[in-house]
């Protein structure tokens, strides 16, 4: 299997049911995915992170708020992988609860990955909300 058809399998099964957990309230799977080395940052819809302190603060914080997804979908629109580093950018669908509130909305997300001892890890994650 070619390095690119590998990462792609890895975004469609390990991260998908990654952010799938995260908006059912479960961080952890997430938080697994992520890279233990600096630097590691998020530029977030709703907050921003920077090392992994800071993650894990905001990781905590999105568990805590999200519940009861009924709807989860990444609409992959680009993504390559050159050497150790790789990249996504795409739409996010999301319906789930925040807050104790049902919400649905649009995530404009674009990754960055690095390969570290074999393994698939998120190092930067930009994400935005779509607006009409």
């Amino acid at each position: 299997m070619s390095d690119r058809a590998e990462f792609f399998t890895w975004v469609r099964t390990a991260l998908y049911e990654a952010e799938r957990a995260l908006h059912n309230g479960d961080p952890a799977p997430r938080r697994a995915l992520w890279s233990q080395c600096e630097p590691v940052s998020v530029l977030g819809a709703w907050r921003n992170a920077n090392g992994r302190q800071e993650l894990d603060t905001l990781f905590s914080a999105l568990g805590e708020s999200f519940s009861d997804c009924t709807s989860y979908a990444f609409e992959l629109q680009a993504y390559d992988v050159v050497g150790d580093m790789a990249y996504t950018a795409g739409l996010e669908h999301t319906s789930a609860s925040v807050d104790g509130q049902p919400r649905t909305y649009t995530l404009r997300a674009t990754q960055v990955y690095r390969r570290e001892d074999g393994e698939w890890r998120v190092a930067h994650r930009h994400a935005d909300t779509m607006t009409e």
